[in-house]
């Protein structure tokens, strides 16, 4: 499978796309779970019949791009919003990115690292290792490079977050992401309650940091990607299940606007599983 990831890293990324749609219509036909649950999600939050048919391509392009992103020469990005980094950065209070799954997330942290990260103030993002072990190998070296950091999903990656934000740096998260038992809340997503991580709140309340919503959407015909960024505005509420419940409504807003792109295959309301062994609550 390494090989494989080699081989595809090599391709245009016009290809990777057209072969992804093809990949993500045929596991739409052939799982009846997954198409039901992707239209469940779809239709609870009012997505038009053309948007969701876009999306079903979209699911295939994340996978299919993702040699390219890891293993390949950089892509072409383009960038709406930059000067609200730059003026983030200038306070020096610390950045939470917050990106749902939405396009292409990997690349909206790559794409700060190359622009802004080896500048001093370095992204790092939490995330959780592949069980496979080639797969492991690739995304840890895929991430680590200069500008960007990782952090385990555990209590020692959840310290090296809050001293990165504490030192004027930036962390990444996926909010729309479910957490194990023990580390979110239930509370409205498209009006359906869901079991939200609390960590994205607590670090804003904590740090004092600035929060910033941030997604890569994919240009047609494999022309790269245009990271948009946005300043949340809002403050949030001192009560933490009232502040991630407002998290959710600013991912609502974000991914309303670029639905087609969005992956409403994923079981955003499953319930949450048991925490890993090592792995941090947030209590």
């Amino acid at each position: 499978m390494a090989f494989v990831f080699q081989f595809l890293s090599r391709w245009p990324l016009r290809l990777l796309h057209a072969l992804g749609a093809l990949c993500g219509w045929v596991v739409y036909v052939l799982s009846a779970e997954y198409r039901h649950r992707f239209q469940a999600h779809a239709r609870l939050a009012g997505v038009a019949a053309a948007d969701a048919r876009a999306a079903v391509a979209a699911a295939g392009h994340m996978v299919l791009e993702l040699p390219k992103l890891w293993l390949g020469t950089p892509v072409a990005v383009q960038w709406d919003g930059a000067h609200h980094i730059e003026q983030a950065l200038a306070e020096r209070r610390g950045i939470v990115f917050l990106t749902p799954h939405l396009g292409s997330f990997e690349v909206t942290a790559q794409a700060y690292a190359r622009r802004f990260g080896t500048s001093g103030a370095a992204m790092t993002v939490l995330y959780r290792p592949a069980r496979q072990p080639w797969l492991r190998r690739i995304v840890e070296a895929s991430r680590s490079r200069p500008g960007l950091h990782t952090a385990p999903a555990n209590l020692a990656g959840v310290k090296q977050l809050i001293k990165a934000l504490r030192a004027g740096a930036c962390v990444g998260l996926l909010p729309d992401q479910v957490p194990p038992e023990g580390q979110g809340a239930w509370v409205p997503f498209f009006g359906q309650a869901a079991y939200t991580m609390t960590l994205a709140a607590r670090l804003a309340q904590q740090t004092g940091a600035r929060v910033v919503l941030a997604w890569g959407e994919r240009l047609p015909a494999g022309a790269g990607y245009k990271v948009c960024v946005r300043p949340y505005e809002v403050a949030l509420s001192r009560d933490l299940n009232e502040a991630t419940a407002q998290i959710n409504v600013a991912m609502e807003q974000v991914i309303r606007q670029l639905p087609s792109q969005y992956l409403w295959g994923y079981a955003r309301y499953k319930q949450p599983r048991q925490p890993d062994a090592g792995s941090t609550q947030e209590g």
